[in-house]
Parts: structure tokens; C-alpha cells; sequence
């Protein structure tokens, strides 16, 4: 099995972030430095990571999953190398947690943190076409041709976005505000997305992932989903 599936199957950080571990040799297989993409034999080989033995230490670990209404300015990573304050720093959980997906710094709205690798892959990869819905506020004209340029899909550059789907909640000449619809995840495609149509985004919210809402979750605040919540969550990601 691949280190970075087998690793992330056992709650210890997505298949990125273990990527990430092993191009700066935190993990060591049978005491040597672990390779990109390379193969494991979890009844046989040794893992660890910093010196540390992980695998006999999570396997039983029990799975959590919270949803967390990040603020702007916080990163959504398990640590930053800037010192500044990221999601983890908002749960209190003994648990390893990580975040499911990404917001930029500067937006803010729905996080999911857990443990679950395989829940993770699902709604991460984009073959899963796991809706993600954002409240946009956005300086410029919101025009029909905008819209529409939107809903068929946008040249990026580097890619095509899929289709979007689009809701208009206000729209004056010079600003608006909508709902936009998408299943990638890119980075910054959003923004990027709204630029293109002639906007600027002055404002990004994520309010949806999948089943799972927002709601009324305060800013700043995380909770621990109920059954119910964990498995829509399961159903939609085919689990």
C-alpha cells in the first residue's frame, strides 16, 4: 500500500499533508527517510515520524469529526511556519485533527477538521464532485453576461472550471452579493472565477460542503457533528 494512503486511512493527516512530511523528512521507514509514492508493508515495515512511532498509537484512535466557522485571517492548516493562528488552534481535541480542504486566508465560512483519511479523500478528490457552496460579496457590475459566463464554466488559465451554479441575492450597479455553486477546489478559484466575470471579491464565505451547512455556528466557534450530520456526510462521499 502506498504510504500516503495508509497513513491518512489511519487519522494522521491527509494524503497532502503527508506528501508534505515526507519532502521534509519527517517520516522514516525502518529508520530511513520515506519516498514520495513508495510502498509499505503495514505488518512489517516501521514507521515514524519525528522520531516518534505513530501507527501502534492511532490505530485505535477514535474518529472525530467537528465543523468549525473560520474567521478571515486564520489559516487552514494544522500548523503555520508564519506563527499565525490556524483552525486547530480554534478545537479543543485531543484527537489529530486536519482540516478537509482549504480557505485562503482572507475567507472565511465553513471548516471541516477530522481524522477520517478515507472521508477525507472522498470529499477532497474532485472525481466525487462534492458540492461546495460560498456566499460571494463582490465589487462591479453582476451583469447577465457575467452570470452566465460563470454558469458555463470559466477559463483560468492553468484550467477550466466546471459549471457553476449561481443565485443572485442582491445586485446594484456598482456591487452584489450571490451564492455560487462548485465542486473543485482549486486554489483561489473562486476569487479567480468572479475576477474573470469582472468582479472583485471583497468578501468569500463558504456555507455549505456537501450535507453539511454552516447554519448559525458563530464565527470562531467548533462543534462536533452529530450521527445524523457524519453519515449524510458518508452517504454523499459513497462510503
Amino acid at each position: 500500500m502506498r504510504i500516503n494512503k495508509y497513513l491518512a486511512e489511519k487519522g494522521l493527516g491527509s494524503r497532502r499533508t503527508i506528501d508534505a512530511w515526507i519532502e521534509q523528512g519527517k517520516i522514516l521507514v525502518n529508520n530511513q527517510p520515506a519516498q514520495l509514492g513508495m510502498q509499505i508493508n503495514p505488518e512489517k515495515d516501521v514507521i515514524k515520524l519525528n522520531g516518534e512511532l505513530l501507527v501502534d498509537k492511532t490505530v485505535q484512535q477514535k474518529k472525530e469529526y467537528w465543523k468549525l466557522n473560520k474567521p478571515s485571517g486564520v489559516v487552514s492548516t494544522a500548523n503555520d511556519p508564519f506563527g499565525r493562528p490556524t483552525v486547530l488552534g480554534l478545537v479543543v481535541s485531543s484527537a489529530r485533527l486536519y482540516p478537509v480542504g482549504r480557505l485562503d486566508q482572507n475567507s472565511e465560512g465553513l471548516i471541516l477538521l477530522t481524522n477520517d483519511g478515507a472521508l477525507t479523500q472522498r470529499l477532497t478528490h474532485p472525481k466525487f464532485e462534492i458540492e461546495k457552496e460560498y456566499l460571494v460579496w463582490a465589487n462591479g457590475e453582476l451583469t447577465q453576461r457575467a452570470i452566465n459566463h460563470l454558469e458555463k464554466g470559466v477559463n483560468l488559465g492553468d484550467f477550466t472550471t466546471a459549471p457553476a451554479k449561481v443565485k443572485v441575492i442582491f445586485r446594484e450597479p456598482r456591487k452584489a452579493k450571490f451564492s455560487l455553486v462548485i465542486h473543485e477546489g482549486q486554489t483561489h478559484q473562486v476569487r479567480r472565477m468572479v475576477a474573470r466575470a469582472g468582479l472583485t471579491v471583497t468578501r468569500l464565505k463558504r456555507v455549505r460542503m456537501g450535507s453539511l451547512r454552516l447554519g448559525e455556528l458563530a464565527e470562531g466557534r467548533a462543534i462536533k457533528l452529530v450521527s445524523k450530520e457524519i453519515k449524510e456526510l458518508e452517504q454523499i462521499a459513497g462510503l
